[in-house]
């Protein structure tokens, strides 16, 4: 059988080359888009994502880490005194206005975190350490933001709200969701942004590990009036589907990947279909030689199951070469086994799905028409 599918592949070299395109552009469309949904969503999520060794305690009606409400800064005293919190760590994010030597102007978040420890401070910092955030002046940014940044290198000074600032360091990875971090001491973000000193946008709580996370947080919760205290996963997945909700990505990336499906489908049906109308014959002599229409079926279905399996293959390596490309732009994602295992069933369903159009007009052939006139 699959020698026979092969040849018939081989014989029409234009066509197979067209259904394998159908298979290529529609994993290639697919493997594109969840690339940039799931980037998108990991930069939702990303301070929360980055920091999941903490509970986060929150305003009580906030369920997105990128829309934070300030909270009484004498909320970690009483947090650091209900049983399972060892330590409560206060946490600023703010936004600011920065201006390069170059004339450019830049709105940033700054975060801003505790000395010595820094908890929720950079992460994936790859020149310079969180003791250099310490001197005067002196913050962090992120590499792939340098463009954004007035082209600012290590070293370079700048303004924050009129106020001069240093780059002491870069991290490499760090991506918001439409925004741009920057890190520095909690005082100093304060006094850049004009933060007030009584206020903290979160509580970072290190937990005694004897005792749950459930616990703890469920213990927070039934303390304190006007907070809520979040298990890091939890609430990571209540921001994305907050930004979710409130957006149209979901739609946008669903729609497109929708159209993906049909797109392949379309052209892998009709070429496969256009193919065995020009090879009717060739059927009609299969059967009058007495091959059953289940034998030309498994035939047909042969040729779309290489067409996927090739397709995928192609398409998939496009697709890495795409997620490659992006990386050196800061875009960073990677698909899980499941979801490239799924990519696959995908290619299949959309080969085997289109293969329909030639079984259902192959299986209505009669033998001795391919003989008449």
């Amino acid at each position: 059988m699959l020698r026979i599918a092969l040849k018939f592949i081989l014989f029409d070299k234009p066509k197979s080359i067209g259904a394998l395109a159908g298979a290529v552009i529609s994993i290639f469309l697919i493997g594109q888009q969840l690339g940039i949904f799931i980037f998108l969503t990991n930069a939702m999520g990303s301070l929360v994502r980055n920091n999941q060794q903490y509970i986060w305690v929150v305003d009580e009606t906030t369920t997105n880490v990128n829309a934070l409400a300030p909270l009484d800064i004498r909320i970690g005293k009483e947090l650091e005194s209900i049983p399972g919190v060892k330590r409560a760590y206060p946490w600023v994010i703010s936004g600011a206005s920065a201006r390069f030597e170059n004339g450019k102007t830049f709105g940033i978040q700054l975060i801003g975190s505790q000395a010595p420890g820094f908890k929720g401070g950079p992460w994936n910092l790859t020149n310079g350490t969180n003791e250099d955030m310490i001197p005067e002046g002196a913050i962090i940014t992120e590499y792939f933001d340098q463009k954004n940044l007035g082209d600012a290198q290590v070293g370079d000074y700048f303004e924050v709200n009129g106020k001069k600032v240093y780059i002491a360091g870069q991290t490499r990875g760090v991506r918001s969701f439409g925004g741009v971090y920057t890190f520095t001491t909690l005082e100093r973000a304060r006094a850049l942004t004009g933060f007030s000193t009584n206020r903290v946008s979160a509580f970072l709580v290190e937990q005694d590990r004897t005792i749950s996370t459930a616990q703890v947080v469920s213990n927070i919760n039934g303390a304190i009036k006007g907070v809520r205290a979040w298990d890091a996963k939890e609430f990571t997945s209540e921001t994305v589907l907050t930004v979710l909700k409130s957006s149209g990505i979901a739609l946008s990336v669903g729609t497109l990947i929708v159209f993906a499906l049909i797109s392949g489908f379309v052209i892998i049906g009709l070429t496969l279909y256009s193919a065995a109308i020009d090879r009717i014959r060739d059927y009609g002599t299969l059967k009058a030689i007495g091959a059953t229409n289940g034998y030309v079926r498994n035939l047909i279905l042969t040729q779309a199951t290489i067409f996927s399996v090739i397709g995928f293959i192609v398409g998939y390596t496009f697709v890495e070469g795409f997620r490659y490309g992006v990386a050196q732009a800061g875009t960073f994602f990677s698909f899980p086994l499941w979801m490239k295992v799924a990519m696959f069933l995908v290619t299949l369903f959309i080969a085997i799905a289109g293969s329909f159009f030639a079984i259902t007009r192959i299986s209505k052939l009669e033998p001795a028409a391919v003989f008449r006139g």
